[in-house]
């Protein structure tokens, strides 16, 4: 089982040696996935326990929180997708100001040596730790001399990059969470799960609306404002809800606020499709935590010339939704 710290002071007396990296790992997208890979594998390889740090919250929301971009998943979806893969513990340092200022051979040694008795530590080559961010790879491989942990560095992961957004002649691109969210802003989900591994999810507790939906045929289960995970472009897009019983429900989703209808806020909600006839009435999703997984953008948000153009259009989306799902599920 893996064990989840939060602070040095819950690491255990006993622990080590420990195989260590660091990071945002915001989305644990497939770059990431590539550097724990190489960490179980050290870890393995070196008789260490291999061990994740991560951050919280962001430091962007420390240091620009004006400007700090949105999360692609919480601190908690960010922990259990790092406890996927094979780690024996994720510690989240409590990111502020004063931890900040750490040098990086002050936060080296508090954390890697004191902390966490490091053997091994696994990066990327575009590593910064430290005060400024002045540490970088150079420096860790220095501090690894001077406290006796060796540094294991890897390559960093690329793919092909069909959107606009192309680095270099070969449209190859470092993945990053950057490039995630940058296809969600656009509504390219399919990119952006390409990216991640996965599909983009969103959580959240599922709310009453206004009701329109199931005036028109088509109830939704609507996502509180404080749902987390970077909302994609407005759109409509074929999807997965999942409840808290683990069912996964192919789903219609809707992102933005319905231009047909005046005075609508933003909002994602999702219909289930083909939801249980037999008794409708125990189908009750409210008050649910769910989650919202994207997998294809079906059409950008239109304004219809009044409820029955857009029901028509909705019979059209679902349709089209079922279909790409019965694919995959096949």
């Amino acid at each position: 089982m893996v064990q989840i710290w939060r602070g040095l002071d819950e690491v255990p007396d006993d622990f080590g040696p420990a195989a260590v990296t660091i990071g945002n790992f915001d989305g644990v997208h497939r770059g990431h996935q590539q550097v724990l890979a190489a960490l179980v594998r050290t870890a393995r390889e070196t008789g260490s326990k291999p061990v994740a740090v991560t951050f919280d919250p962001h430091p962007a929301q420390v240091h620009r929180p004006d400007t700090a971009p949105d999360l692609i998943m919480g601190i908690d979806d960010r922990i259990a997708a790092l406890a996927g893969y094979g780690l024996a513990a994720v510690l989240v340092l409590h990111y502020t100001l004063e931890f900040a200022a750490q040098t990086p051979e002050e936060f080296v040694r508090n954390v890697f040596v004191d902390g966490l008795r490091t053997s091994a530590v696994v990066v990327g080559h575009d590593v910064r730790f430290g005060r400024g961010n002045a540490g970088d790879l150079s420096t860790m491989q220095d501090l690894g001399r001077q406290y006796g942990f060796d540094v294991v560095v890897v390559e960093e992961f690329r793919e092909k990059d069909p959107g606009p957004l192309t680095e270099d002649e070969g449209g190859q691109r470092r993945c990053s969470s950057t490039w995630v969210r940058e296809a969600l802003d656009r509504g390219d989900v399919h990119t952006a799960s390409g990216i991640l591994g996965r599909p983009h999810t969103m959580h959240g507790t599922v709310v009453h609306g206004a009701a329109r939906g199931r005036a028109l045929g088509f109830p939704t289960a609507n996502l509180a404002h404080e749902s987390i995970g970077h909302i994609p472009a407005d759109g409509i897009y074929a999807g997965w809800l999942v409840d808290e019983a683990g069912t996964r429900w192919p789903a219609a989703i809707s992102v933005g606020s319905n231009p047909t209808f005046v005075g609508v806020t933003r909002q994602v909600e999702a219909h289930v499709i083909d939801r249980p006839d037999e008794a409708p009435e125990d189908f009750d999703l409210y008050g649910q935590r769910v989650a919202i997984e994207f997998v294809e953008r079906l059409r950008g948000m239109v304004a219809y010339r009044g409820p029955e153009a857009l029901v028509e259009q909705m019979k059209v989306d679902v349709d089209q939704a079922r279909r790409i799902l019965a694919t995959l599920a096949g």
